[in-house]
């Protein structure tokens, strides 16, 4: 009589256990090189064409410029010439790296930069734009994050091109680089630019 003990049984459960681990594994490795590989900043936006959010929104408190007050973003500011609407908060760190940028770009006299500045305490707005400098002609403070909604933000830094016709012309998803301000934001707002003449 053979009394040898079976042992495909206990391979057989520990290949079965291991499986889903083995599932998981290669799942969680095709989301990696899929997300991965992606350009963040190539995310389409609904909005593209269509006229920018008509969301008024309030001054930053005691934001001054020049001995002035900077005022609130008021969508009327969209019609005519070419806007440039940036999302940005102190507490965002790609937004300290952006800033510098932004306050070059905003020496370009063909286009006006405004600001919604999202989910930030004024005192810690003011200091920013105290720190970097302010390019902004208008800042919109966005308390609770709702118009940052109506413009379609996935979460700041994020920059709008608005064209002389009110409408969205551009999105630029993540912060304002070396790399492409010139190679990307420039390019699309000289096309917002040529579009209006």
């Amino acid at each position: 009589m053979n009394t040898a003990p079976n042992t495909s049984a206990p391979r057989r459960r520990s290949w079965l256990v291991a499986l889903p681990l083995i599932a998981f594994a290669g799942l969680a490795a095709l989301f990696w090189f899929k997300l991965g590989s992606g350009d963040p900043s190539r995310i389409p936006s609904a909005l593209i064409g269509r006229p920018a959010p008509q969301t008024t929104l309030p001054p930053v408190d005691g934001l001054t410029s020049n001995g002035a007050a900077v005022p609130g973003l008021d969508p009327a500011a969209f019609k005519g010439q070419v806007s440039i609407v940036n999302v940005w908060a102190s507490w965002c760190v790609p937004c300290h790296d952006e800033a510098p940028l932004l306050v070059d770009l905003a020496k370009d006299k063909r286009i006006r930069v405004l600001g919604i500045n999202y989910k930030d305490a004024p005192d810690n707005a003011r200091r920013f734009l105290g720190r970097y400098g302010n390019p902004f002609a208008a800042v919109g403070a966005d308390g609770n994050g709702r118009a940052s909604i109506e413009w379609g933000v996935y979460g700041v830094p994020e920059t709008f091109i608005v064209g002389r016709d009110g409408a969205i012309a551009y999105k630029l998803v993540g912060p304002i680089t070396p790399d492409n301000i010139d190679r990307v934001l420039r390019t699309e707002i000289g096309k917002a630019l040529k579009a209006g003449t």
